[in-house]
């Protein structure tokens, strides 16, 4: 992943992990929900994450989490 982005990609995946956490969804619920692995899921959520996503992503998690999808990015 690029340095120039890695603090933001964290930030992102904190976020993500937090909304789940308050839906009281596992990472494995809110996988099968998206259609990506739990593996993917994992390292977005990870505190050090080295997994860049795409807004596709961010849109599909945050449909799932019924939040609007710049929620997600608030903290940036």
């Amino acid at each position: 992943m690029s340095q120039k982005h890695s603090e933001q990609y964290k930030i992102i995946g904190q976020a993500i992990k937090k909304y789940r956490k308050q839906r009281g969804l596992t990472q494995e619920q809110l996988a099968d929900r998206v259609s990506i692995s739990i593996g993917y899921l994992t390292k977005i959520e990870a505190p050090n994450c080295d997994q860049p996503f795409s807004l596709e992503v961010i849109f599909d998690i945050a449909e799932v989490l019924e939040i609007p999808a710049h929620v997600l990015l608030e903290d940036l």
